[in-house]
């Protein structure tokens, strides 16, 4: 050990992607220095008999602070976006930064860093959001940044404002094969999703739960196909974003039997919430939601369960996009209830992405505990460019433990450390939260109480992708 050891997590039930064992876990600078067992007495310890020891969570697909249109303002920034994280878990983020049409690729980078500075209390990295696939940008800009760190990038095949058409596909996805990142792609049929849009609009359907009618699983599936057949055209890694249900699944499933590398997200969402969380009449209620793609039935929530577990799945986030919903910021734009077409996308879950997920998923039997860590920690530091110093409990590794406590509750947002009024998982019966949360080797989270620090949270250039291809399945 070349530094004394300065804090030591005791009995630890260590958990990483691979294995499950006893150990004692030293901490010098924050950095893990030291697994054993009987490690010498440090200056600090931390005792976690009987307790399961993660890795802390890396949320790669969340939504911070990131620019709207007026008036429409997320609800949560890099202050209260990142304590909700820590308090549930999450030790690093990767949010986006949006390139608008018109701006430069350079331009949202270097907002988004003002955005950021400062007031993260985890580390953070980003992803690009490419809606404007200029020359400039493509030759210049993209290959630019991906060699300084960012080195991952979203495509949209959907919403007017951030799309891209297939030849516009695929020249980003050249650069990602040419420069060795990685594509997520938005998989949804843009020109399907409006076409339903103006016949539900034209019969006087348009209450949130018409959302879901706009949007049905084939747009999904249909984008789905095409997204894959792009990228074995150019012939490149792709993930797939939030996949929420069968039709999808098997698009991806017949990619990988065929031998595409085609790696695939899904988010909570499509595990606990069904369309009818959009509503069965005409309430505004079920604005809260609204995301896309959206929440399916509860044969499909059996569906992605069993890609968790079978290995089809690489990663779970949270897509956690805030908007308040009694807010004229938020989910009524102006202060008013408006067709399902103007509702912001999306809904909150930063914090409860960790606990939802070891709760009814490793509880209950549906996957291991090293799939638990693969899946929230292991994978999405893997998949962007950050394994090993995140997403595991070894030697070198960053400091970024969560101590969880297993114990029966009822969730209420008023427990939440989010800047959103509601959770759409209120009233379900939990069964694990976070005893603590350490982010290099300093506790941000003890169970009570959040401890904050300014400047904490740094940010992260990422290294090239080290997921290997997936299985055949």
């Amino acid at each position: 050990m070349n530094a004394p050891i300065d804090l030591v997590v005791r009995n630890a039930r260590v958990a990483t992607a691979s294995d499950v064992f006893d150990a004692d876990i030293g901490i010098a600078g924050g950095r893990i220095v030291a697994l054993a067992q009987s490690l010498p007495k440090a200056e600090r310890e931390i005792d976690a008999a009987g307790r399961v020891v993660t890795p802390g969570g890396v949320d790669a697909h969340c939504h911070l602070d990131q620019p709207m249109a007026p008036p429409v303002r997320m609800a949560d920034d890099f202050d209260t976006g990142t304590r909700a994280a820590a308090c549930g878990g999450t030790t690093t983020v990767i949010p986006f930064a949006a390139q608008e049409k018109g701006q430069s690729l350079r331009a949202a980078v270097e907002d988004y860093h003002r955005r950021a500075h400062g007031k993260a209390h985890v580390d953070y990295a980003f992803h690009l959001i490419v809606s404007d696939p200029t020359p400039h940008v493509l030759n210049e800009e993209l290959p630019a940044l991906i060699a300084q760190g960012y080195t991952s990038f979203k495509i949209y095949m959907t919403y007017d404002d951030l799309k891209l058409d297939d030849g516009q596909i695929l020249d980003v996805l050249s650069v990602a094969r040419e420069h060795g990142a990685m594509a997520m792609i938005h998989a949804e049929n843009a020109d399907c999703i409006e076409w339903l849009t103006k016949r539900l609009e034209a019969a006087g359907r348009t209450a949130p739960r018409f959302h879901a009618h706009a949007r049905p699983m084939l747009v999904e599936r249909e984008a789905t196909h095409r997204a894959i057949a792009l990228g074995q055209l150019v012939d490149v890694p792709i993930l797939i974003v939030h996949v929420s249900g069968r039709e999808a699944v098997e698009q991806i499933r017949w990619a990988r039997g065929h031998g595409l590398q085609v790696f695939a997200e899904t988010c909570p969402q499509y595990l606990f919430l069904t369309a009818a969380d959009l509503g069965v009449d005409d309430s505004y209620q079920g604005a809260r939601c609204v995301c896309s793609p959206p929440p399916r039935d509860k044969a499909n929530q059996e569906v992605i369960w069993d890609g968790l577990s079978d290995g089809l799945f690489t990663l779970l986030s949270s897509d956690h996009a805030p908007f308040n919903y009694d807010a004229p910021e938020g989910k009524k734009p102006g202060g008013e209830e408006v067709a399902f077409r103007h509702i912001p996308n999306g809904i909150p879950g930063i914090e409860t992405r960790l606990p939802l997920l070891y709760s009814e998923g490793v509880l209950s039997g549906r996957i291991t505990l090293e799939k638990f860590v693969e899946l929230t920690a292991t994978n999405p530091a893997k998949a962007y460019g950050l394994h090993p110093r995140k997403g595991t409990i070894a030697i070198g590794a960053d400091a970024d433990l969560v101590i969880w406590e297993e114990r029966e509750f009822v969730l209420r947002n008023d427990d939440l450390h989010h800047a959103v009024d509601y959770t759409p998982y209120a009233g379900m019966t939990l069964r694990a939260w976070p005893a603590l949360t350490l982010a290099a080797g300093e506790v941000v989270w003890d169970g009570r109480a959040f401890h904050p620090r300014q400047g904490r949270g740094r940010f992260l250039a990422c290294g090239r992708p080290t997921l290997r291809p997936p299985r055949r399945s």
